[in-house]
């Protein structure tokens, strides 16, 4: 069986962490950037007291916005993947207990969200979508090594300089 090089596996990893850092950052600009409708996104779910929904909808834009900025630098990517895998599984889980209840809203994973008509929620496809993103994240908890990151940068070892006698 035929193995591939380091270098193949660090430019997988390297899309993946690039990819994943693009995701949290749209998510989470579109998100900040009307936080009124992020409130109407997190209502929807009917999840939390009325209390937290506020706070949830204003971090939650943020912390995306923050895992997208650590990831792009590649600045403890595994830790950042983990951290990442945590966030999505809480929204499949939302979704699933939305879907569950037979609550009819748009997830606002990009913008947007709140109640819709029935026929246009999208459980199944945000739910793979979802799952595809913990994929790629588990890439990156396993083999967190990519090109152009922070970490790399950070862990390389110096080069040994042997020391040349004086004469």
């Amino acid at each position: 069986m035929v193995r591939p090089s380091p270098r193949v596996l660090d430019g997988i990893g390297t899309a993946a962490r690039l990819g994943l850092a693009a995701v949290w950052f749209v998510s989470g600009s579109i998100k900040a950037a009307d936080l009124n409708q992020a409130y109407i996104a997190v209502q929807a779910y009917d999840l939390l007291p009325q209390g937290v929904v506020s706070v949830v909808a204003a971090a939650v834009p943020f912390v995306e916005i923050a895992l997208g900025l650590l990831l792009l630098l590649g600045l403890g990517t595994r830790l950042v993947a983990v951290l990442s895998a945590i966030v999505m599984l809480g929204f499949v889980v939302a979704i699933s207990q939305a879907w569950a209840r037979g609550l009819t809203i748009d997830c606002g994973c990009f913008g947007g969200g709140g109640q819709v008509a029935a026929s246009e929620t999208a459980y199944p496809q945000e739910i793979a979508r979802d799952i595809g993103f913990l994929a790629l994240m588990g890439w990156l908890i396993v083999r967190p090594r990519t090109w152009l990151s922070m970490d790399g940068w950070l862990t390389r070892r110096p080069a040994v300089v042997e020391a040349v006698g004086e004469d």
